[in-house]
């Protein structure tokens, strides 16, 4: 026993002064998210609230904020993650055609704004990045709109501009169907990236100040939008392709333009876009799904097939420091100008160890101060960058609602298609 009693006391050194050390990341934390808005580039809740299968659908007085909420977001979480600003996604899935996406679009537009007037000594609706900086400073969460999928528009620029008249900020060009102006990343190409017509809706969107979001489209588009757009694009919820080879991520070659283009990648807290492994995983399991349906499996059989090779094949574990890894290797590739946070939040089914709501936020600003992070690049992931987007996107608006007006050019002019 004698020999280890040296050993015992230097663990009773080591751990304190671990600790110590790890409060004093924290404390960096929350002192930095404490001055300086974290924006969130992307929370599903409005979509999450629609989707409600315990009798709340849509309704936003009984899906309560003020208690525990079901998902991933409420006030008591919110106020623990240190949340000042929060990109809300107003999305319609691309697969809906039969009732239009217009009609969709607009109850979830009006979800969110009731979800926001609802609390409005928590929310602020913001329209400006000056916005959510005032709405920081007076203790709310700025609330913008975020439009996820440009089959909203149904190939219309009059769309486009009343979806901005209604408060919508940025717009994912595409959710996961290619439409008839632009590619998405996990469907067939059609185009090789933009048409004319989706080059004419990225030049109204800078005229209108709107932000081009390239989250789910293919790097065809990713390429062409960059080519064209004068103003500093986002990627509300993606990363890079070298971390995870799933479709939804970047390439490096298109990060890596991200410095002259002034634009920002928004880290996403989805399990296989920040881990490859767990990608192989996905992957494989749908893969031995996709095997039992071609042998004419019922549903039945294939359930049960699927429980035995979960319980065979236990997929791998996901935790913060995969996530801090994604935006390290961002870091190398675009610069720490062109970072931000983009959870997914009430859009996941499937969380990260660490990361497991919006009250985990500051653990992970805690470990990048952990890794030598300094607390003015801290600050800029958390907010600034995105601000600076936002700002300079403003500009680019002001100038270009002088030199032109509205755009006017149709689908059918452009593109010479016979499509609606």
């Amino acid at each position: 026993m004698r020999s280890f009693l040296p050993v015992l006391a230097a663990l009773a050194v080591v751990g304190p002064a671990a600790a110590q050390q790890d409060d004093q990341y924290l404390a960096l934390a929350k002192k930095v998210l404490s001055t300086t808005p974290l924006i969130d580039g992307h929370n599903d809740l409005p979509w999450r609230l629609r989707e409600d299968k315990s009798g709340l659908a849509m309704d936003v007085v009984g899906y309560d904020l003020r208690g525990r909420a079901p998902g991933h977001t409420d006030f008591a979480r919110i106020k623990k993650g240190m949340l000042g600003g929060q990109f809300w996604s107003v999305y319609v899935p691309g697969e809906v055609r039969d009732s239009g996406y217009a009609r969709i679009q607009l109850e979830q537009i009006d979800v969110a704004k009731r979800i926001i007037e609802r609390y409005p000594d928590q929310f602020q609706f913001c329209t400006t990045a000056l916005c959510f900086r005032q709405a920081f400073a007076d203790g709310r969460v700025g609330s913008m709109l975020g439009m996820e999928g440009g089959h909203a528009i149904e190939n219309s620029l009059g769309a486009l501009r009343a979806f901005y008249d209604l408060g919508v900020r940025y717009l994912t060009l595409t959710h996961n169907v290619t439409l008839d102006w632009a590619d998405a990343a996990v469907d067939k190409p059609t185009h090789g990236g933009l048409t004319r017509f989706g080059e004419e809706v990225v030049r109204e969107m800078n005229r209108l100040g709107m932000l081009v979001d390239l989250s789910h489209v293919s790097p065809g588009v990713m390429s062409d939008a960059l080519n064209v757009t004068e103003a500093p694009v986002i990627f509300s919820h993606s990363s890079s392709r070298a971390m995870s080879s799933h479709l939804r991520n970047a390439p490096d070659s298109i990060l890596a333009r991200l410095p002259r283009n002034g634009g920002v990648v928004m880290i996403p807290f989805v399990t296989f876009f920040v881990s490859q492994k767990r990608f192989e995983h996905s992957q494989a399991r749908s893969a031995k799904e996709a095997e039992l349906r071609r042998q004419g499996s019922d549903a039945a059989r294939v359930a049960n097939e699927i429980r035995a090779w979960d319980a065979a094949n236990p997929a791998p574990r996901v935790t913060i420091a995969d996530v801090v890894a994604n935006i390290e290797h961002v870091r190398r590739i675009a610069g720490v100008d062109h970072i931000g946070i983009g959870s997914d939040y009430d859009g996941i089914d499937e969380v990260i160890e660490g990361l497991e709501d919006v009250g985990t936020f500051p653990a992970l600003f805690a470990e990048l101060a952990r890794r030598g992070w300094s607390e003015s690049d801290l600050r800029k992931v958390a907010g600034e960058n995105v601000l600076r987007a936002m700002e300079a996107a403003e500009k680019v608006a002001a100038r270009l609602r002088k030199e032109r007006p509205a755009s006017i050019k149709t689908i059918h002019q452009l593109d010479r298609k016979n499509v609606s």
